[in-house]
Order: C-alpha cells, then sequence, then structure tokens
C-alpha cells in the first residue's frame, strides 16, 4: 500500500534529511538535484577526457545537451524502513521537456544515502537545470512484512564513481551524427569541386599542347 500525504507527514521526518512538508505533493515526496552532477561530453568538448563529475553552488546552473547522459544526486538523504519499498521518477514538467529516468524506478528496502539518478536528455534541445531544483518524486509503499534480503550497505554519498567508467569520453548524440555528416559531405563535395577544377585545367594544358605540336609539325 502506498503512503497517504498524510502518512509521508508523519513519517518522513525520521526518513528524509532535510525534511519540509512543504515539499509534500499528493502522496510523493519531491527530492531538490544536489551537489554533484555529471554530464557526458558531446563533440563540443575539446578532450572528453578532461571532463569529471562537477560539484555547482546552491542555484547554480548546469546544461545536459540532446542526447547526453548525466548523473545526479538528491540533496536529501534518503532512508527506506526495512518494511517499505521507494519508487522513484522525474516531475512531468521535465520529462516533457525530454529529461528521462534511466536508472531503474525503486530503491531497496534498508537503503540509507543520496539517491543518484541517471538521466538521458531523448529531447531536441539542451536541458537546463540548477541545484536546489526540485525534479525528483519518491514514493514509498509499505511492505506485508520485514523484507529479509535488504540494501546493507553503508550510506550512500554522492556519484559513486564506479558508474561513471561506462559513460566515460565522448558519446555522440544524433545532433552530433548529423553535423560530422553534414561536414563530411561537405569536404566530399569540396573534392569533387576540386577535381572538376583540375581536369578542366589538365584539358587546357593538353589542348595547348596538342595545338603547339600540330603547329609545328605543320610549319615545318
Amino acid at each position: 500500500m502506498f503512503w497517504s500525504s498524510w502518512t509521508l507527514a508523519e513519517r518522513l521526518r525520521d526518513l528524509i534529511t532535510p525534511f519540509d512538508q512543504e515539499h509534500i505533493d499528493c502522496a510523493a515526496y519531491t527530492l531538490a538535484v544536489g551537489g554533484e552532477v555529471y554530464v557526458t561530453p558531446n563533440e563540443q568538448v575539446a578532450d572528453p577526457t578532461l571532463v569529471t563529475v562537477k560539484r555547482p553552488a546552491l542555484g547554480e546552473h548546469f546544461t545536459i545537451p540532446p542526447g547526453q547522459f548525466a548523473f545526479l544526486v538528491t540533496e536529501e538523504t534518503v532512508k527506506v524502513p526495512e518494511d517499505a519499498l521507494g519508487l522513484i521518477s522525474i516531475r512531468a514538467k521535465v520529462k516533457f521537456r525530454g529529461l528521462v529516468n534511466v536508472s531503474g524506478f525503486h530503491v531497496d528496502p534498508g537503503y540509507f544515502g543520496q539517491l543518484t539518478f541517471a538521466v538521458f536528455n531523448a529531447g531536441p534541445v539542451p536541458i537546463h537545470l540548477k541545484r536546489g531544483q526540485r525534479i525528483f518524486l519518491l514514493w514509498y509503499a509499505s511492505l506485508d512484512r520485514p523484507s529479509e534480503k535488504k540494501d546493507a550497505i553503508a550510506a550512500r554519498k554522492g556519484i559513486d564513481w564506479n558508474v561513471l567508467s561506462g559513460v566515460s569520453g565522448e558519446l555522440q548524440s544524433l545532433a552530433g551524427l548529423a553535423k560530422k555528416i553534414q561536414a563530411l559531405g561537405d569536404r566530399i563535395h569540396d573534392i569533387e569541386k576540386q577535381q572538376k577544377v583540375n581536369h578542366a585545367l589538365l584539358a587546357l594544358v593538353a589542348g595547348a599542347f596538342l595545338t603547339f605540336l600540330l603547329t609545328s609539325l605543320f610549319s615545318g
């Protein structure tokens, strides 16, 4: 059974830090973008290997380009009781701009720490966000009994560096690939144009040489 807004108000004071009752949205709690952000580099980055985790100040903006992934941590520390399960998503007004949650949709019983959201910009334009912006949703649902198998890892804080290894380096977006294909097409066009000029010059030289040769033969 999902927790109602009344249950959230009663129980979340001990489960979410910092907690503010004003951030209860119907039957969910809204979580904010926290202090660590990683955005995969696109074709506009000079050296993709130098891209690393950023630590924006509160209110500082950052951008997720089209076709790129990002890892975002929550500002809040979250605890899920052993007799409950957490479900996560992104607020509709952000999803409608093309930001997709690809990190999964549940939080295990016994979890404790900041949540890390893996997101993907599936839209055609950059998505601008800022630290402190409330774009995440967390629901709690009760289990019929405490779970024997639970998340027993120590409190998580920040982005796990292990998850970055699979997305480090340049990731080509459709827009980036289109630009490279266009540049290649322009290059081929320039080469073909130069070849036509070369052929024309060769024809002129050959014609001049043939004229000179014929003139020499008949004049002799």
